[in-house]
């Protein structure tokens, strides 16, 4: 009965999907859904950024282990990030309307800036996206009882993601995002409910795990413990700032009003049920602790899939797989759509500069099935946890992309150089430490790779200039003037794709 649910619940978000995709009539429309889209599906789409498969399995498994110091990248990180990323795009970028923040660069500073940023975009995220795979083949290998192996599960998962993704685009992410956030909400909460009957209430949970030192936050420790701690809440807090899946879902709105408040509204919306997936993975602990600590030393990822298959009923069963589905897909959508968009406008288009925008739709479908491939490829060989996965992704997106878009929008010094200076320093400096030091270096790589960053942008800029030149803010607005009229145009003229 559990996988002909999986199966039904698989087809009717396939359907919904390919529905959506009906909605699809040229790039635009693909990439930003048009930016149409009401407060609440915006809501539900920002909240589905995070909510996938390190909320529900990564995030809750390093909880029972570590505690709250485990979990500072995420949701204290993550959280952060989508309110600070709304209010950045709103009043920063939505105006600009662009498709990705590859045209940003390139319109504040050159294309080979643009070029630069976006693979450091891109290649950010393999990891991301291949946590949701494996998250995809755990699911469907524990709903099988083995039966479906976890590399055979990450090998479906992704043929159905990619299946409604590849035609329907951000309108069919943001309209299954709204639907399944009601389905995940609700599931979870029922299952919090449910267990929380098991344990003797809400209180000895919290009581027990705040005995354990699971709810200390704070290192205890010395100066290089304060340093992991703050560099793993920074990676995740600014690092995914200049990320294209975030960028999406926030300027899919239909005003910059809307993705301000609907940014803040799904980051706190995230922040508060991350904690619900914790609170039952810790409550596992206590209705059988011989079992599940023997789980957390070897696995922890199968603490909470295990607690719900072995002691709840089946519709306890179909409830909460039914809302982890939704929570992976949605994610998983989204992340494989981001990286494919950016590649396409902001790579391809340059080597194609004459395609039309059929030909870029098209571009944008092709380039997603094969990042789709090379994302199954590295999920089936990488051997990291789904948390770590996740975490490790935003360390090139800290050091390389943050400082060329956080100075670009606000300081009006900044230059091409200073960009140049920014992108390969940052990433350079990150890449070196993380290569020869790694994990015992004293001082995070990220965090040394951000410190150069900004060290590159400073001098970068206000050195003499042998790269370019400085682009007002005013060159950008002549710009976005001569694009509108240019939409404005093409809306006369095909008024049936609007």
């Amino acid at each position: 009965m559990l996988i002909w649910f999986v199966v039904l619940y698989l087809l009717a978000s396939v359907a919904i999907g390919l529905f959506a995709a009906t909605r699809v009539h040229n790039a635009k429309d693909f990439a930003v859904a048009g930016r149409s889209l009401p407060l609440p599906v915006v809501t539900a789409t920002v909240f589905a950024t995070w909510f996938g498969a390190e909320a529900v399995f990564g995030v809750s498994a390093t909880f029972v282990k570590e505690g709250l110091r485990g979990v500072v990248a995420d949701p204290f990180g993550a959280s952060l990030c989508l309110v600070i990323a709304g209010i950045f795009y709103g009043t920063k970028i939505y105006k600009l309307n662009v498709l990705t923040l590859g045209d940003f660069f390139r319109m504040r500073y050159n294309r080979t800036v643009e070029i630069l940023a976006t693979l450091c975009i891109v290649v950010s995220y393999l990891g991301w996206v291949s946590a949701q795979i494996k998250a995809l083949g755990l699911v469907f290998n524990v709903v099988t009882d083995g039966a479906i192996s976890q590399e055979l599960g990450m090998v479906l998962g992704t043929a159905i993601v990619l299946t409604y993704t590849t035609f329907g685009g951000m309108f069919s992410v943001a309209i299954l995002d709204f639907v399944q956030m009601g389905v995940v909400m609700g599931g979870m909460l029922y299952i919090g409910h449910l267990v929380s009957g098991m344990t003797g209430g809400f209180e000895v949970v919290i009581s027990q795990a705040s005995a354990a030192g699971k709810l200390d936050f704070f290192p205890s420790g010395n100066w290089v413990e304060w340093l992991a701690f703050i560099a793993a809440w920074m990676t995740m807090m600014l690092g995914s700032i200049p990320q294209q899946d975030v960028f999406q879902r926030v300027t899919s709105a239909k005003s910059a009003r809307v993705a301000i408040y609907a940014s803040v509204l799904g980051g706190v919306l995230y922040f508060c049920f991350t904690f619900v997936p914790m609170f039952i993975a810790y409550s596992a602990t206590l209705i059988s602790p011989e079992q599940f600590n023997g789980l957390i030393a070897t696995d922890p990822q199968l603490v909470l899939p295990t607690l719900v298959l072995q002691h709840t009923p089946l519709f306890a069963q179909a409830i909460f797989f039914g809302a982890v589905l939704a929570a992976i897909m949605a994610c998983s959508s989204a992340t494989l759509l981001a990286p494919s968009v950016s590649f396409s406008e902001n790579i391809l288009r340059n080597i194609y500069p004459d395609i039309n925008d059929r030909g870029l739709l098209r571009m944008m479908r092709i380039t997603m099935v094969c990042f789709a491939c090379l994302v199954l490829g590295f999920a089936l060989t990488s051997e990291s946890s789904i948390f770590k996965m996740v975490e490790n992704a935003y360390k090139i997106t800290l050091a390389g992309a943050f400082v060329p878009l956080f100075f670009g929008a606000y300081w009006s010094r900044a230059t091409t150089q200073g960009a140049l200076a920014a992108v390969v320093g940052g990433v350079a400096s990150w890449l070196i430490i993380e290569l020869l030091i790694g994990a015992d270096s004293l001082v995070p790589p990220q965090l040394i790779g951000l410190a150069v960053s900004i060290i590159g942008m400073i001098a970068g800029s206000l050195l003499p200039q042998w790269v370019g030149r400085p682009t007002p803010h005013e060159d950008i607005h002549q710009a976005l003037h001569h694009r509108a009229a240019a939409e404005t145009h093409h809306t006369a003229e095909h008024p049936h794709q609007h």
